[in-house]
C-alpha cells in the first residue's frame, strides 16, 4: 500500500514540474520559492487579475491585521487568519525560506526582531512584503531580483 501511494506521489509531482515548466511564473525566481511552493502560491492566487492591490491579496491570504472600532477605541491587533490557509500556510514557509537565504530579507527579519517582534510576527512582516513583491511579479510578470530592492 505505501509502495503504491509513493508511486502515485511521484506521478503527481511529476505531474506538477510539467505544469509549472509550462507556466514558467516569475514568482519561482525568487530565493526559497520553488516548484511546489510555486504551485501552491499559483494554485491558491488562480489569476492575479482578481486583485486590484497587493492589500487585496494580503487579506485574501489572511495577513492582514484584525481592527476593532468602537466610539473611540481604535485597536489594531492579531492577524484575522481569514481567507485561504494553503496561500497563508505556503507564503510563511517561503517567508522563513527567504529571511534564510536571502540577505535582504535576513536583515528584515532581524530588524523586525530587533524592534521587539516576536520571531512569528518578524516572519509574518516577511511574508507581507513578499506578497506584495508577488503581486508586482505576476502582474508585470517579471522575475525577482534582489539588487533592485536595496
Amino acid at each position: 500500500m505505501i509502495s503504491i501511494q509513493s508511486k502515485q506521489i511521484n506521478q503527481v509531482q511529476e505531474q506538477i514540474n510539467v505544469l509549472m515548466a509550462e507556466i514558467d511564473s516569475p514568482i519561482t525566481s525568487i530565493t526559497g520559492i520553488g516548484v511546489r511552493l510555486g504551485a501552491v502560491i499559483l494554485a491558491e492566487i488562480k489569476s492575479i487579475h482578481n486583485f486590484k492591490t497587493p492589500g487585496q491579496l494580503q487579506a485574501f491570504a489572511g495577513l492582514e491585521p484584525s481592527i476593532y472600532q468602537s466610539g473611540t477605541m481604535d485597536i489594531t491587533g492579531h492577524m484575522v487568519k481569514r481567507g485561504s490557509s494553503y496561500l497563508r500556510y505556503a507564503l510563511i514557509q517561503a517567508a522563513k525560506l527567504l529571511a534564510n537565504y536571502s540577505p535582504y530579507f535576513k536583515a528584515y527579519l532581524w530588524l523586525k526582531i530587533s524592534q521587539g517582534k516576536h520571531y512569528n510576527v518578524a516572519v509574518s512582516h516577511v511574508a507581507k512584503k513578499l506578497i506584495r513583491i508577488i503581486y508586482y511579479l505576476l502582474k508585470t510578470n517579471q522575475t525577482f531580483d534582489e539588487r533592485k530592492l536595496r
